[in-house]
């Protein structure tokens, strides 16, 4: 079966920083990868190429069987393509709850009126419900971050990709993301998750990919990943024989 989602051949540098060269992904229909590589390695850039915010030097970008690559962000987001952002930039003046409802109107061409039960749902599964009438400008970065991934949510994405979404969680909110990126995925919606915070990474996803220098250099079961000498060099500072 194809993929949900393919990066083909992708390359991109910005002047002598090559944060891709010749990369290749695939994510199977209903798998959840991670990807985790230093700061720099260029993760958030292969988001903004996947999405259509930024264009790669070489390359295609396939989403359920469509060259996506050059398209516009909003027409990825219509496709079925969403993604959180590491810097939340909700619509500072507008409510929680306002800033869900637009997020689901656009993407799906539904009327307001028509999205507004499913989107207190979705502020009650992220936590928000309490807050549904404050001004997004307003929340804290935790709260933030939670608007961010309710926003991508009300758009009924076939792929999500998760940008950083537990930074600054306690061990209680990481495990209630878990659950709900769990949740996410039970109904049919596949993932790509970057992220620092690898035991919240570890429990949700099969697959885990480390990125650095441009490349993939490791790919397979997250634990055995993560337990790799080379990965443990690389991406946490540990020589290999120590």
């Amino acid at each position: 079966m194809a993929p949900i989602l393919a990066l083909e051949n992708i390359s991109k540098r910005f002047g002598a920083v090559v944060v891709a060269d010749g990369i290749g992904l695939a994510l199977a229909e209903g798998e959840a990868l991670g990807i985790i590589g230093p700061n720099g390695a260029g993760k958030t850039t292969l988001f903004g190429i996947a999405t259509g915010t930024v264009a790669p030097d070489a390359g295609r970008v396939i989403f359920a069987g469509q060259d996506i690559t050059r398209l516009p962000p909003e027409r990825c987001c219509r496709l079925g393509l969403a993604r959180s952002f590491q810097v939340p930039q909700p619509f500072s003046g507008m409510t929680v709850f306002e800033n869900v409802v637009v997020a689901a109107a656009f993407a799906t061409g539904a009327s307001e009126a028509s999205v507004y039960e499913p989107c207190a749902d979705l502020l009650d599964r992220c936590g928000l419900m309490a807050k549904a009438n404050q001004r997004a400008g307003g929340l804290t970065l935790l709260d933030r971050k939670r608007l961010e991934l309710a926003r991508a949510l009300a758009t009924k994405p076939r792929v999500l990709l998760l940008d950083e979404v537990a930074g600054g969680l306690t061990e209680h909110e990481c495990a209630v993301l878990v659950r709900l990126i769990k949740d996410v995925r039970a109904g049919g919606v596949s993932i790509i998750w970057i992220e620092h915070v690898v035991h919240a990474l570890l429990a949700a996803v099969d697959r885990l990919l480390v990125l650095h220098g441009g490349k993939f250099i490791a790919d397979g079961d997250p634990r055995t990943v993560i337990r790799s000498p080379q990965v443990a060099e690389i991406y946490m500072g540990i020589a290999a024989d120590a």
